[in-house]
């Protein structure tokens, strides 16, 4: 593989949120897109002439002169797409939190892993060089051009293995998107008072910043779980008895709680 800096070309495959800001920061920091690859023109044009490339839905529409593939695909469709592209020597990226390093085994001699953990929505920006960047190659050569991309992008990049890279991946599912879900389920609670998800915003941002800059939410926690304030605990599953879903959660997070600050075995 050429020197990136020398030939700073790409094609990237997708163009969901991950891509929209990955291509953001890719051109910042001086690569070129010159393709953008999606199912639909609908969904490849936006993105292609956010970043001045070309919009292509098909395969065989693949420029191979690029040094650079990333694949910014959902889990469901990456390998698929993968066992369609010919290969010329290019190194070969995916950012999924989960699928292996070796989706490209067979298909090219370069390839790697180039893995944000960070939630991405197309209608906020990001700070990308605050974003951990997980990395992993097939070799220690692909592991240096990896590393120097990555470190154009981020102040943060971690050398991570597959396996590693799913438990990181595991991690961050229950700190964002279990995190949101639970924010979806006190802002219907909260309406049915007639108040809006604005009163409980100072609550959330204090859990929060208490939590980050504490570096500890074990010693973060409070709430009736684990004060052992059984009388409210009691009180709130009678008042949730008409949502036994919600009941159910409920009681699922408080015995969690209970249980994890008793020095018992979490999971």
């Amino acid at each position: 593989m050429q020197n990136k800096l020398n030939a700073p070309k790409i094609v990237l495959f997708g163009a969901g949120n991950v891509a929209v800001h990955l291509a953001d920061a890719l051109v910042y920091a001086g690569y070129q897109i010159v393709q953008v690859y999606s199912r639909t023109l609908e969904s490849a044009q936006p993105l292609a002439e956010r970043v001045y490339a070309r919009a292509i839905t098909n395969i065989s529409d693949i420029d191979l002169t690029p040094d650079v593939f990333v694949f910014c695909l959902n889990d469901n469709g990456l390998v698929d797409v993968v066992d369609k592209v010919q290969f010329s020597g290019q190194l070969a990226l995916h950012t999924s939190g989960t699928m292996p390093l070796d989706i490209f085994k067979g298909k090219t001699e370069n390839y790697g892993v180039l893995y944000p953990l960070q939630t991405f929505s197309k209608f906020r920006k990001v700070n990308f060089k605050e974003i951990p960047l997980i990395i992993e190659a097939s070799s220690p050569r692909d592991l240096v051009n990896i590393r120097q991309l990555a470190g154009l992008l981020s102040l943060k990049v971690i050398i991570a293995d597959s396996v590693m890279r799913r438990k990181i991946h595991l991690a961050g599912v229950f700190a964002s998107n279990f995190s949101n879900h639970m924010y979806l389920i006190s802002e219907m609670l909260v309406k049915q008072t007639g108040l809006s998800f604005e009163i409980l915003k100072p609550l959330i941002y204090e859990t929060t910043l208490k939590a980050i800059e504490s570096g500890n939410p074990s010693a973060s926690q409070t709430g009736p779980a684990i004060r052992g304030n059984n009388i409210i605990i009691d009180k709130h599953l009678e008042m949730l008895s008409s949502l036994p879903d919600l009941k159910q959660l409920y009681n699922l997070i408080t015995d969690n709680i209970i249980q994890s600050h008793s020095n018992t075995t979490i999971i």
